[in-house]
């Protein structure tokens, strides 16, 4: 049994949840209720997929929408990670075609997954925002992020799945946070030898100049430097960075984040290089010094 199954079946159970769309200007557009389960089978070498999404408010009904898949493998395009935490996405971005990324925490009883959908012509579209309960377990919801929840100095452990080499490489990480201003943050990252810097500032308003401040959707701001973007606060804790643009024709890089305690915030990172490839994939896990 591989390495990336035995991460896969960390999912399984039945996942409680709901379905959030939100507009790229952060509005929710609708939330519908899901039950997700994730069955072993045949000595843990095939997984039941089915899933189950409600219209709103009749959990108890007959689902609107409903999936089923039997899993004995799993294609490139998906990465799991030791925790049960995955990345999964386009492998190759194309000129006229639509493409997405996403992103999937799982700590104790509790999975967060968080979609990123892209245009064909490479704008942001949108997000659909995923919360899932283990069925009984009574695992509560995480506040709605706000910029100050990230400020700090964190270090933790990160590992790297790249497209061509499927063993995880494990380092130390690093990431500060300090606010510059009033509606300003500085987000430094160290991994090994590689620093990145974003500047961020906002908020930034939603359509019709109303700041998209809901119960999905918290700040967003601003990311200033060599590769402008958005940093979406999200409800549950999450928090999604993406590029104004993306193309087959230039590098980019997409992530989500996951605060699943005060002290603890996890991120997924997805890489592609200048012809629109995915190139790498990885998982940090930060605790606040």
């Amino acid at each position: 049994m591989s390495s990336q199954w035995r991460n896969f079946l960390r999912n399984q159970g039945e996942w409680r949840g709901s379905f959030t769309s939100l507009s790229a200007a952060g509005v929710e557009l609708d939330s519908t209720p899901s039950i997700l389960s994730l069955e072993p089978a045949e000595e843990d070498r095939l997984v039941r997929f089915h899933l189950r999404r409600y219209a709103a408010g009749a959990l108890d009904g007959e689902p609107t929408r409903e999936v089923r898949t039997d899993y004995r493998t799993l294609g490139r395009q998906v990465v799991f990670f030791d925790s049960g935490s995955f990345s999964k996405g386009s492998l190759q971005i194309a000129p006229n075609t639509a493409s997405g990324a996403e992103f999937g925490f799982i700590h104790g009883d509790r999975r967060f997954r968080l979609v990123q959908l892209f245009t064909e012509a490479g704008g942001f579209d949108g997000h659909v925002l995923i919360r899932e309960f283990r069925t009984g377990s009574g695992a509560r919801e995480r506040p709605v992020l706000r910029p100050e929840h990230l400020l700090g100095r964190w270090q933790g452990e990160g590992a790297t799945i790249s497209a061509d080499w499927p063993v995880p490489e494990l380092r130390s990480v690093q990431m500060e946070v300090q606010r510059e201003a009033p509606g300003q943050l500085r987000i430094e990252t160290q991994d090994r030898e590689e620093r990145t810097l974003l500047l961020c500032h906002g908020p930034v308003a939603a359509e019709g100049g109303e700041e998209a401040v809901g119960p999905a959707a918290g700040a967003r701001l601003r990311v200033d430097g060599a590769n402008p973007g958005l940093l979406q606060c999200l409800a549950d804790g999450g928090y999604s960075l993406i590029p104004e643009q993306i193309s087959h024709r230039q590098a980019f890089v997409v992530e989500a984040g996951w605060m699943v305690a005060d002290d603890r915030l996890e991120r997924l990172i997805r890489r592609y290089d200048a012809s629109g490839a995915w190139i790498s994939s990885s998982r940090c896990a930060l605790t606040r010094l």
